[in-house]
């Protein structure tokens, strides 16, 4: 079956109207919008219960991190088989629920005087996998939701979603850093799953069951079927390594960025949940903006012209000093942010719209593998060099580093083409 892709034109407005109209892709909206504000605090407030409350080295911080991100290298294969084996929806409320119950150990922790980095360790950990499950879940789950031909306006309702949460939680996180301490300041994390959880229980759509009138085979195969088709794929297999080139240096600017706006830019945690707000705004407008730049500009072009227009304003972030100087900081990220939503919306919509259901979870899987598998490894690197030679000079190595992220694109086919060609996926 042949399939084409395409993004939002004139009848985007109208689309966008019908969309909203749609009762359970509001609620799926919702539940996201809550769990990634909470998202968002513990990402201000976790670091700073390490950097603040339990002391923590650069490297500690950067290890901290990496034990975030590895699940990705430890079940990203796996889970997108076994997400490929159940109906995805109960697999995203089942994981909001234990990501609620791990995050509020942290503040009961915090009150009984018993918190230490391994336990933060083993939080990270636990909330990693929970959200490896979540993601691909979430990913594979929306084309059963939505018509083919919504996908691309229901990723940017989400992409919205996620950039305005970028927004208001670090601003929420500072200031209840700084009103109830960052052990407490997690609760509002646990609180947004049970939430996001309560409003996926109410959505009505039935999906098909993955097993029916199909052959159980072994989890080896089924991972490698998924391998298969995103390497073999030659658009696939470039996004996946510009997408992992992006989050190495991500996740090496994760590591040290608490640090960094603590220590050397002398941030007060309120100051950093505002400069954390102030460049997540870029997020808001690069989903806005996404499908009529991807019309203006073409719809293959944009994904490549996203990240080598935008990256090198990473060198702002180095730059950065105490004072009104910290704005660069700022600066940078809301530009770095808006072509990376531009870049995700595009990129994401093409591999749902290419690849064939019963393959999504193994799809999402396998990107998400080769795509994130690069964080914990980014974040070490980050602890490291921070520990060693200072974060600023951790910082820069980041920055200079925002500058490879489009060569894998430039060098694929992506680079001749103006618009995305159509995909064949069997049913």
């Amino acid at each position: 079956m042949t399939r084409s892709f395409s993004l939002p034109s004139k009848g985007a407005r109208e689309d966008e109207t019908t969309l909203f109209r749609h009762r359970d892709f509001r609620l799926l909206l919702s539940g996201a919008a809550a769990s990634q504000i909470g998202t968002q605090v513990t990402l201000v407030a976790l670091p700073l219960v390490a950097v603040l409350g339990l002391k923590a080295s650069a490297f500690e911080t950067g290890l901290l991190t990496a034990a975030e991100t590895a699940a990705f290298l430890l079940v990203g294969l796996p889970a997108g088989a076994w997400v490929d084996r159940m109906r995805r929806l109960p697999v995203l409320i089942s994981t909001d629920a234990v990501r609620a119950l791990v995050m509020a150990s942290v503040p009961l922790a915090a009150v009984t005087g018993t918190l230490t980095m391994a336990q933060l360790y083993l939080v990270a950990l636990v909330t990693g996998v929970a959200t490896v499950f979540f993601d691909v879940a979430h990913q594979s789950y929306l084309p059963a939701l939505l018509p083919k031909d919504r996908l691309v306006s229901g990723n940017g309702a989400l992409e919205t979603v996620h950039s305005c949460a970028q927004v208001a939680g670090p601003g929420l996180a500072g200031g209840l850093v700084q009103l109830v301490g960052a052990p407490l300041a997690i609760l509002a994390d646990a609180a947004s799953y049970t939430v996001s959880a309560l409003f996926l229980r109410r959505i009505r759509t039935v999906e098909t069951s993955p097993a029916a009138g199909a052959e159980r085979r072994s989890l080896r195969a089924e991972i490698g079927e998924g391998l298969t088709f995103v390497l073999r794929h030659p658009l696939l297999r470039m996004i996946a390594l510009s997408t992992g080139t992006a989050n190495f240096f991500s996740a090496l600017l994760l590591s040290v960025q608490t640090v960094f706006l603590v220590r050397v830019l002398g941030l007060a945690p309120g100051a950093i949940g505002l400069t954390l707000s102030a460049a997540a705004a870029g997020g808001i407008l690069g989903a806005l903006a996404a499908g009529r730049i991807a019309t203006g500009v073409g719809q293959a072009r944009i994904i490549w012209l996203s990240t080598l227009v935008t990256g090198p304003f990473a060198l702002l972030w180095p730059l950065a000093g105490t004072g009104p100087a910290a704005a660069l900081f700022a600066l940078g990220s809301a530009v770095v942010f808006f072509g990376a939503v531009v870049y995700n919306i595009a990129q994401v919509s093409f591999r749902q719209t290419l690849c064939p259901p019963r393959l999504l979870g193994r799809m999402n899987a396998t990107m998400r593998f080769l795509a994130w598998g690069a964080m914990p490894l980014g974040a070490l690197t980050g602890g490291l060099l921070a520990q060693s030679f200072g974060a600023r000079t951790a910082v820069w190595v980041c920055a200079v580093g925002f500058l490879s992220v489009p060569l894998p694109l430039l060098l694929s086919p992506l680079r001749g083409l103006r618009d995305l060609p159509s995909g064949t996926a069997d049913r």
